[in-house]
């Protein structure tokens, strides 16, 4: 398997497939770089290269006792992007990864980006705090903690039927997505879990958006469950200095399953502008 060290010698693992302009995935919590899938292949069939990692503590990577942190996340990604020599990049960011791609243009700057795509992000800022009152309260993130030390495996049997969840009684997932979303968060480690909740509670990006100078796409599903609209995507957008907003009507988190034919066109509109 493909892994890079890093500077604190946690081995990071990652996939390369295809040839052409880089597309790099970030995924969301608590999955791994498998559920780009659907994402990967298509675009990789379109003559892109694509690539996917697995953050530190999820998937193949290393499951170190520090580093759950945007900084560590950021650096990380800038780690694999010099590693690879990729330039004129287009970052893809979802749920946490999208906290992620950010941090990373805020932190390291655009001089290998050629544009960033967010889709379900925790940007500009996932809890709620005095300055920021459209977050999701504390109590929310304090009960995934518990939950996640209660009973991990049992949590993230909810926490999958809730990526797909869009609070209605007609909700249609198939047993093999459920099975999929689920194995992919067992995969990661229990610490790196826990700790990536409050990483991505209490991250601020609002900084790192002032510091963008590359287009940005901002895709949401209307009635995303896990990461609100109204807490995220819509004061995102406002905020980015040359962004384009794309909600999707009615749909869950997991919309790079519920949505992927619709998605993969968003994307490749985006690439190809």
């Amino acid at each position: 398997m493909p892994m890079l060290d890093l500077r604190d010698g946690t081995r990071l693992y990652y996939k390369d497939w295809g040839q052409g302009a880089p597309v790099v995935f970030a995924h969301g919590w608590p999955l791994n770089g498998d559920m780009w899938e659907n994402q990967m292949m298509f675009l990789a069939s379109q003559g892109y290269r694509v690539i996917a990692h697995d953050r530190r503590g999820f998937g193949r990577s290393d499951q170190p006792w520090h580093g759950y942190d945007h900084n560590s996340f950021a650096d990380d990604l800038a780690e694999l992007l010099a590693h690879l020599d990729l330039q004129n990049v287009t970052l893809v960011g979802y749920a946490m990864g999208g906290g992620e791609v950010t941090r990373y243009v805020g932190r390291h700057g655009s001089a290998r980006i050629s544009g960033v795509v967010l889709i379900g992000a925790t940007t500009p800022k996932l809890g709620q705090s005095e300055d920021y009152p459209h977050g999701v309260p504390k109590v929310v993130f304090d009960n995934v903690r518990s939950g996640l030390m209660e009973d991990r495996a049992e949590f993230l049997r909810g926490f999958a039927r809730l990526f797909f969840s869009t609070g209605s009684d007609d909700d249609d997932v198939s047993e093999g997505r459920l099975a999929h979303v689920h194995q992919m968060a067992l995969q990661g480690s229990l610490k790196a879990a826990h700790d990536a909740v409050t990483a991505c509670a209490e991250t601020d990006y609002r900084d790192d958006i002032g510091r963008f100078d590359v287009p940005v796409l901002v895709i949401h599903g209307e009635r995303d469950a896990f990461v609100p609209f109204d807490a995220t995507a819509r004061q995102a957008a406002a905020l980015f200095p040359d962004a384009t907003l794309k909600v999707y009507p009615g749909a869950p988190h997991g919309i790079l399953f519920t949505h992927k034919d619709q998605l993969n066109q968003d994307l490749l509109q985006f690439l190809t502008r």
